[in-house]
Parts: C-alpha cells; sequence; structure tokens
C-alpha cells in the first residue's frame, strides 16, 4: 500500500552536491558583484548568480540523494593532508561555457601556480581516500556569475580583479534551495 495520499505525487528525491572551493572574501565578493551587475546591465536574458554564491570549484564530489557521512568524512580526511602557500589570483576576462543555460564566468589569463598545486595535492589526497571516482582530468578555474538564456557570452578583457586566496573550503548544498553549507575550511599557510 503506498504512503502517499490518492491524486498528490511524490516529492523528487532532493539532490546533494558536494564540492571543494573557493570562497571570496567579502571584498572580493564586493569586486565580483560589481562585474556582475555589469554584465545583467548590458545583456538582458542574463540570471544572475547571487554574490553569497560566488565560489571556485576545485574538486566535485558529486550529487547524491542524501548527504553520506562517509563521504564527507573522507572528503575532511583527504583535506587535512593538504598543504599550501597562499596565493593571488587575478580574474581578468569573462566568457561563456556551453550548456542548455551557458554560464557566463570570470576567468583569468593565468592560473597560479599555487591554485594549480592546490588543485593537484587535493586530487592526490581524495585518491588515497577512496574519491577519485568523480576527478576531472582537466582543471578550468572559473567563477560563474550568470546563466544566459542560450547565447554564448564572447570572451572579453575586464579590469583585473585580484583575489587573495588564503584557505579552500568542502560545501554542502541541496538543488534548488540556494546557498551553501560549509561543512570545513582549511587554511593555506607558508612553510
Amino acid at each position: 500500500m503506498s504512503s502517499v495520499p490518492a491524486g498528490a505525487r511524490a516529492q523528487p528525491a532532493a539532490t546533494h552536491r558536494l564540492f571543494f572551493a573557493l570562497v571570496p572574501d567579502p571584498a572580493t565578493r564586493e569586486r565580483l558583484a560589481h562585474v556582475g551587475e555589469a554584465l545583467a546591465a548590458n545583456r538582458p536574458g542574463l540570471r544572475r548568480v547571487h554574490p553569497a554564491r560566488y565560489h571556485a570549484t576545485v574538486h566535485f564530489l558529486g550529487n547524491d540523494t542524501a548527504l553520506r557521512s562517509g563521504l564527507v568524512d573522507a572528503a575532511v580526511a583527504a583535506a587535512g593532508t593538504v598543504r599550501g602557500a597562499p596565493f593571488a589570483w587575478t580574474l581578468d576576462g569573462v566568457a561563456s561555457f556551453h550548456g542548455r543555460q551557458p554560464p557566463c564566468v570570470l576567468r583569468g589569463t593565468a592560473t597560479p601556480a599555487g591554485l594549480q598545486q592546490l588543485w593537484h595535492r587535493l586530487g592526490q589526497a581524495l585518491l588515497l581516500n577512496g574519491l577519485g571516482g568523480h576527478l576531472e582530468r582537466r582543471f578550468i578555474p572559473h567563477v560563474t556569475l550568470a546563466y544566459s538564456e542560450g547565447a554564448l557570452l564572447e570572451p572579453a578583457p575586464i579590469a583585473p580583479i585580484v583575489w587573495p586566496v588564503a584557505d579552500f573550503a568542502l560545501l554542502h548544498s541541496v538543488v534548488g534551495q540556494g546557498g551553501y553549507r560549509t561543512l570545513g575550511c582549511w587554511a593555506l599557510a607558508r612553510g
């Protein structure tokens, strides 16, 4: 016998998303938001990302119908072994990626060595902790500012934004519910 009342529709299972990311400090977030506002002002049909959701994904750990504690524990253990120094990331161009609703992103002309090392070291730690199933072979660091209704944004330079990166975080979200929950944050320290 079904527990769903006659005529009612069962709610689809929530999709839990888990990933490591760089989260901008308040001053950087504000500079990113100004670029997002300028994009939206010049391109009708863009759906802006709320500035509280700005981040740069370092490693995506997947979607699931529940937030599994074993996965979180393994991710936290992996992150705890990663060492690296703070670095500055210069974002100096807007572009789009292909997709049903193409994301409009902010990117840097160059990927700083510190960011590349963080991606590599965290990836190795995830592999050693049994979480290699979702690791990407390529890393294209970016911050999504908006989504377009089908038209790709032509690549264009912007006044550089220097993002001082001092840590990385493990974030959890439930698709469609907005916002992220920080499950852990690890400082990058010199020495």
